[in-house]
């Protein structure tokens, strides 16, 4: 493509623990996508998983390795795979993407004389001294990505990493497929009849992702629980996700709607993959995570919909909604705030939310684009390989 630099005999080399769900595996493909548009050869190191096809459809070529594992005898071993890797297929640059396999990736690249790039994807909590030792790995790159200003002055004032060393491109969204104009009405039904509300009046708030507790499920589940009645009568949340093992957490949410006689009120629902008809079939978008996002790709989704969000203000949430304008920021962890923020955008009505909708749509197409990730993220390989 005509903004992205020339990658012609240029091979990157990405590194990430699987190709799930999630935004460190979209970024991936993202990625891949750029690479192979500018002319270069998109190779990963990966246990794979579901999106395996997508991103072999992109022209990436996957080597499975056990890039989840954190033992170090496994670590120790993909690092003699990744050195062979990088010697057998001509390696420009490695690009690490997770704490386990950069230790494996940072050796290997240190021993072929390769440049090596990490995305800093989180905030990694290092309350020891040996946890924040293997989160350090992250902070190791020629250059450090970082997907937000606040995980940019995370990693200055965490790894005293000079910032020059740090380079802040904010998560994306594909503007091709989180298009309303792209979504038609059948997909929408067929979402809503996933959830089981086909035809259903209600305002439907919608909590996409996966169900633990940081995310912010059961915050949720106790705000509608602080609400009256009548307003219960005109709600309804829909949390989609995976549990992905955790089964006691979900018996605590069943438990939690239960115990606020939220039953019909509250949907449990599967993970869910048309997360663009998803954003269409719910009214207001929710993202109330404790803990601080390092982005909040969901935010962005949904404002790229024209869905109103309401996000926990903290962490990467703050640079993803404006304030009033393109949704609202809740204090995090507080039931409370949540459903006051839920009751305004209630009582604004439907034209009001379709406003911000709108402003939410203009903003996301400004600044969090794919192209643009995509864009910078191979101006930072040029910079290394030249």
């Amino acid at each position: 493509m005509d903004d992205f630099p020339d990658m012609t005999g240029k091979t990157i080399l990405q590194v990430a623990p699987e190709l799930s769900a999630g935004g460190v595996e979209r970024t991936v493909l993202e990625v891949t996508e750029a690479i192979i548009a500018a002319g270069g050869r998109a190779l990963l190191a990966s246990k794979g998983g579901r999106l395996e096809d997508e991103f072999a459809a992109l022209g990436g070529e996957l080597f499975p390795m056990d890039a989840k594992s954190k033992n170090p005898i496994t670590l120790k071993l993909n690092q003699r795979k990744l050195e062979r890797l990088i010697a057998r297929e001509t390696v420009s640059l490695v690009h690490a993407r997770s704490r386990a396999p950069a230790w494996s990736a940072y050796w290997a690249a240190q021993a072929a004389g390769v440049p090596f790039v990490t995305t800093y994807h989180g905030a990694y909590s290092g309350k020891t001294r040996l946890k924040r030792a293997y989160n350090s790995v992250m902070a190791k790159g020629d250059l450090v990505i970082a997907n937000s200003n606040w995980i940019a002055a995370h990693v200055h004032a965490e790894h005293g990493l000079a910032e020059d060393r740090i380079v802040t491109i904010p998560r994306c969204v594909d503007l091709a497929v989180f298009d309303p104009v792209a979504v038609t009405p059948s997909r929408i039904a067929t979402v809503r009849q996933r959830w089981g509300i086909v035809d259903d009046p209600r305002v439907t708030l919608l909590l996409p992702g996966r169900l633990t507790e940081w995310k912010g499920q059961l915050v949720a589940i106790e705000a509608l629980g602080l609400m009256s009645v009548q307003e219960l009568k005109g709600l309804v949340l829909v949390l989609a996700g995976d549990p992905q093992g955790r089964a006691a957490y979900v018996t605590k949410l069943e438990d939690a709607i239960l115990d606020y006689k939220l039953g019909g009120t509250v949907i449990l629902a599967e993970h869910e993959r048309d997360m663009p008809a998803a954003c269409l079939a719910a009214d207001i978008v929710l993202t109330p995570s404790i803990r601080p996002e390092a982005f909040g790709r969901v935010a962005v989704e949904a404002s790229a919909m024209g869905r109103p969000v309401i996000v926990a203000d903290h962490g990467g949430g703050r640079e993803t909604v404006i304030e009033g304008e393109t949704g609202a920021r809740a204090e995090p962890g507080d039931p409370a705030a949540l459903a006051g923020a839920i009751r305004a955008f209630l009582d604004v009505g439907a034209s009001a939310r379709a406003g911000m909708g709108k402003a939410g749509q203009a903003h996301v197409r400004a600044h969090f684009s794919k192209q643009g990730l995509q864009a910078a993220t191979l101006n930072v390989y040029k910079r290394l390989l030249e």
